[in-house]
């Protein structure tokens, strides 16, 4: 069998280097790109710089947007007494897959993790604190994983963020241990944000 031209190589090392895409799967896909009709695989091109240079961070809540701040911020329909701290923005999304979290997000943007060398000034919870003092929040859901450093970014949080007046809740039931929120279904999302436990049952 003939070896690959150089650049197909090249193409199928970058298409490696995507979440979920192995070494066939990569293959596959760029073998069918550079067979693909020329204005389709230009399409693709511009739509992907486009994404990237209009995607940014919402400078409020730190969830992908192309306006800041993005919408569910700006909403008035949405309850700004009741926030919702995930790790990434992409949790976001998946926390409004089943529709029924009507209130706004704060994005940490990691977990606590000291052996990575992660620690609390790497996350942003000086940006959480900094909105207590000027938004109307009353609760605060945090809906982190599962895993360890989910559990102890949890308990930093519930230590360091208790105040009179604020409720801290964590969510709970249907969530396997372990495990990140981007693995659960919209039913078990949904009775894992009605069954939060408040914080300070757990310290």
């Amino acid at each position: 069998m003939s070896a690959l031209p150089a650049a197909i190589v090249a193409l199928i090392a970058s298409l490696r280097s995507l979440p979920g895409i192995g070494p066939r799967s990569a293959e596959r896909i760029a073998l069918h790109l550079v067979q693909a009709d020329p204005h389709a695989v230009e399409q693709l091109a511009r739509h992907l710089t486009e994404a990237r240079a209009r995607v940014q961070l919402c400078a409020t809540c730190g969830a992908l947007t192309e306006t800041s701040p993005c919408g569910t911020c700006s909403d008035p329909r949405r309850d700004a007494t009741f926030l919702c701290v995930v790790e990434r923005p992409t949790d976001t999304l998946v926390i409004e897959k089943p529709g029924t979290f009507r209130g706004r997000y704060h994005v940490l943007g990691g977990k606590l993790s000291p052996l990575n060398g992660i620690e609390p000034e790497d996350l942003r919870i000086r940006e959480l604190e900094e909105r207590l003092t000027r938004e109307p929040v009353k609760e605060i859901l945090i809906a982190l994983g599962t895993d360890v450093e989910g559990d102890a970014t949890s308990f930093y949080l519930a230590r360091r963020l208790a105040r009179p007046g604020l409720k801290i809740s964590r969510i709970a039931h249907g969530l396997p241990a372990g495990a990140g929120l981007d693995f659960a279904d919209e039913l078990t999302l949904s009775r894992a944000l009605e069954g939060r436990r408040d914080m300070k049952q757990d310290e």
